[in-house]
C-alpha cells in the first residue's frame, strides 16, 4: 500500500510547514550532489539544473485529513443530535469511569483495590472541566505520528495535549494490587462492538526521563479533538501503534490480571507490539519522460529504535519480469543509497499552534526551543530523493529505514504482526 498525500492541496501556511530538504542523485553511480534547505539559497554555482519538488506532508496533519480507521455500526463520530448526547460525546456530556475488576482466579488470589472509584452511578464520574483543570497543572504536548499495526502507512501527525495517565489514576488514591490497566471508549453500548487495550501498571505510572507518557487528550493541534478524532478524549500512547491510543475513551479498569485484554490481541496481533521505522513511499507515476529528472519521496515513522536515515535503492529490470525478492541474491547485493531527510523548521512557531511555544513541548529543549533529537521519536518525517539521467527502461525503485541501532528495515522485527513494515518497491518505465 503507498502513501497518498496525507494534507492534498497545501495553503501557504501549510507549505512552509511541509517544506524541507531536497536532494538530487546521480542514477548509475549513486553519487549525492548536496543537500539544500527549501527557502535558503544555494552559493553561487552550487545549485543544480533541477531539485526534488518541496515535501508535501505537513509537520502537522489538519485534524480532517488524517486517515480514519475507525470502527463501529454506526460509528460513533457519525451520530449526531440527542445520540450524540446519550453516548456521551459531547465536551458538556462527556464522563469516564475509573473503577476496579473484582476479578480473581486459580493464580490470582487477590482483587485489586483503589481508595477511590468514579462512576456513573455515584455521579462523581470525571468530566471533562475536571480532567482539564487537572491539565493546568500536569498538562503535557508532544508531537506523535498515529499508525496502524495492520496498515503500511502513516494516518498523521498530531500536537496531541493532555494529562498523564498516571495523573488521572492517582486521584483514585491507594492502589493495591495492580497490576495491569484496561480501558476502552463508546462502542454503541454493544459488547460485541468494544474495542479495548490494557497497559501494564508500571507503563502507566512511570516514564524515564525525557520519553513520552501515556495520556488522556483533549487537544490535537491546539484545538478540542473533534469527534472524528477520538474527541471529546482519547488515549493517547506515544510508542505504540493506533490500537492502543482508544478513541472516545470513558472508561478505566484497574485490574489484578496480569494478561492483556485487547482486542488485537484476540486477532493474533502482539499486544505490545511499539511503532517500527520505517519508510513508505508515495504515489507516484508509472511512466517517466526520459531527459527529465525523476523525484521521489515519502514519510518514514521513527519507532523505538530511532531513525538514522532512509536509503533507496534503484534496479534496472526487463520489462514484463517478476519483481526482485527480498534477500534474493540481487537484492543482497544491491547498493543503497542515502536519501534526504526533511530538517527542523528553524521556527518552530510557523508550524506549532498559535500561541504554542516549541519549548513547552517534550521531546524539545525548554530554552533552545529545538527538538532534542531529530528526527524526533515516534513522529513522522518526510525524505526525498531525485534521480537523473536514467536511460529508457523498466526500473524498480525501493526505500527503507536504517534504525539507530543499524538495522535496515523490515529488520529488527519483520512479523507483520507486529506492524506492517515490508520494503516498498515502485516499478516505473522510462520512455
Amino acid at each position: 500500500m503507498k502513501r497518498t498525500s496525507l494534507s492534498g492541496r497545501l495553503s501557504r501556511r501549510e507549505f512552509v510547514r511541509a517544506s524541507g530538504l531536497a536532494v538530487s542523485v546521480m542514477a548509475g553511480t549513486g553519487a549525492t550532489i548536496k543537500a539544500q534547505v527549501a527557502g535558503v539559497p544555494p552559493a553561487p554555482g552550487s545549485q543544480p539544473a533541477a531539485t526534488a519538488a518541496a515535501h508535501r506532508h505537513p509537520l502537522l496533519t489538519p485534524a480532517a485529513q488524517f486517515e480514519d480507521v475507525s470502527r463501529g455500526n454506526p460509528k460513533p463520530h457519525t451520530l449526531t443530535g440527542d445520540a450524540l448526547v446519550q453516548a456521551r460525546l459531547t465536551a458538556d456530556t462527556w464522563r469516564m469511569e475509573i473503577v476496579v475488576d473484582p476479578y480473581t482466579s486459580e493464580l490470582v488470589k487477590e482483587p485489586a483495590s483503589l481508595g477511590k472509584q468514579y462512576t456513573l452511578e455515584a455521579g462523581n464520574a470525571l468530566d471533562l472541566p475536571t480532567l482539564m483543570e487537572l491539565g493546568k497543572k500536569h498538562s503535557v504536548r508532544f508531537l506523535k505520528a498515529m499508525q496502524c499495526l495492520n496498515i503500511a502507512s502513516p494516518l498523521g501527525q498530531g500536537l496531541w495535549e493532555g494529562v498523564p495517565l498516571r495523573e488521572v489514576l492517582r486521584l483514585c488514591g491507594s492502589m493495591k494490587n495492580v497490576r495491569r490497566i484496561y480501558y476502552w471508549g463508546f462502542h454503541n453500548n454493544n459488547p460485541k462492538q468494544i474495542f479495548q487495550s490494557s497497559l501494564s501498571y508500571t507503563q502507566a505510572m512511570e516514564t524515564p526521563p525525557g520519553e513520552l507518557p501515556a495520556f488522556l487528550a483533549y487537544r490535537l493541534n491546539g484545538e478540542p479533538i473533534p469527534l472524528e478524532r477520538g474527541g471529546p478524549v482519547r488515549m493517547v500512547i506515544p510508542w505504540a501503534h493506533g490500537f492502543k491510543s482508544i478513541k472516545w475513551l470513558q472508561r478505566i479498569v484497574v485490574t489484578n490480571d496480569f494478561k492483556a485484554n485487547d482486542t488485537y490481541a484476540n486477532q493474533n496481533n502482539d499486544p505490545e507490539s511499539h511503532l517500527k521505522t520505517a519508510a513508505y513511499i508515495d504515489e507516484a507515476p508509472t511512466t517517466f519522460e526520459g531527459g527529465l529528472p525523476v523525484h521521489f519521496g515519502g514519510l518514514a515513522i521513527v519507532g523505538l529504535s530511532g531513525l538514522k536515515r532512509v536509503e533507496h535503492w534503484l534496479h534496472r529490470v526487463e520489462a514484463g519480469s517478476k519483481p526482485v525478492v527480498q534477500d534474493d541474491e540481487v537484492y543482497r547485493a544491491a547498493q543503497w543509497t542515502e536519501c534526504a531527510l526533511e530538517a527542523p523548521p528553524a521556527d518552530w512557531s510557523s508550524v506549532l499552534p498559535a500561541g504554542t511555544s516549541s519549548r513547552s513541548v517534550l521531546g524539545f529543549d525548554p530554552i533552545t526551543g529545538q527538538p532534542t533529537t531529530w528526527p524526533m521519536r515516534y513522529s513522522m518525517v518526510n525524505w526525498s530523493a531525485t534521480l537523473r539521467d536514467l536511460k529508457p527502461g523498466t526500473y524498480e525503485f525501493r526505500a527503507r529505514a536504517v534504525d539507530l541501532n543499524g538495522f535496515a528495515q523490515p529488520e529488527p522485527r519483520p512479523i507483520p504482526k507486529t506492524g506492517k513494515n515490508a520494503v516498498q518497491m515502485h516499478r516505473f518505465e522510462v520512455t
